[in-house]
């Protein structure tokens, strides 16, 4: 999404995270998970890193905030979302139990609300109610945390687990329609069907492993 934030052509290797290539081993020695953007021959690995460099390097629309306070705040709710929010909604899905899943499942309603209020105080720092935590437009924020939108989809088709509720995160519900119809998530994230069907294949591989 950045890179399509930037009107950047590049080419999508898709990698199967079950029979690793040479090439993401090679890429990304140390974790060997994706992503990693290739330039100039150079590998950059991890989200978040690769979203920074992206910014960095190609002029065009500015995904992280101008101010340097204003990108202490989005690196910081960035990192809260991989740090807390993703674990909890991961364990929904990965929960051997129901108890396990019940927990996992306040654990990331109890993260989702910290965003909202993050939302609410970030959205309201300019003028009005900005529509997005990059203001009038997608910016760094909106993609740490509009990535995860079809698993959303996916624990609600697989559990019946609303992740963003409205009724609880009003906000936060509203942020993530909206995001979900930019140009960026459209041409980019996959459907939640898509997600599921991932989802159930993580499910069997483990599934298949711990007999062994």
């Amino acid at each position: 999404m950045a890179l399509s934030l930037k009107g950047l052509s590049y080419e999508y290797i898709e990698q199967d995270l079950f029979h690793k290539s040479e090439l993401l081993l090679a890429s990304n020695p140390v974790h060997n998970k994706v992503p990693v953007l290739i330039h100039n021959g150079k590998p950059i690995c991890e989200s978040l890193v690769v979203v920074e460099y992206v910014d960095e390097v190609w002029p065009g629309t500015a995904i992280l905030p101008a101010d340097p306070y204003g990108r202490a705040v989005a690196r910081f709710w960035a990192a809260y979302n991989d740090g807390k929010l993703f674990p909890a909604y991961a364990g929904v899905m990965k929960a051997a139990t129901e108890d396990e899943r019940t927990e996992k499942v306040r654990e990331t309603h109890a993260a989702v609300l910290k965003l909202e209020k993050a939302f609410a105080e970030i959205s309201s720092s300019g003028n009005g109610a900005a529509p997005f935590f990059g203001g009038d437009s997608v910016g760094y924020l909106d993609l740490a945390l509009g990535c995860s939108l079809p698993w959303f989809g996916a624990l609600r088709a697989m559990f019946g687990v609303e992740v963003i509720d409205a009724a609880r995160a009003p906000l936060l519900a509203a942020w993530a329609e909206r995001f979900a119809e930019t140009a960026v998530a459209k041409e980019v994230l996959p459907e939640p069907d898509q997600a599921v069907a991932y989802a159930k294949k993580i499910q069997a591989y483990r599934a298949a492993s711990a007999k062994k």
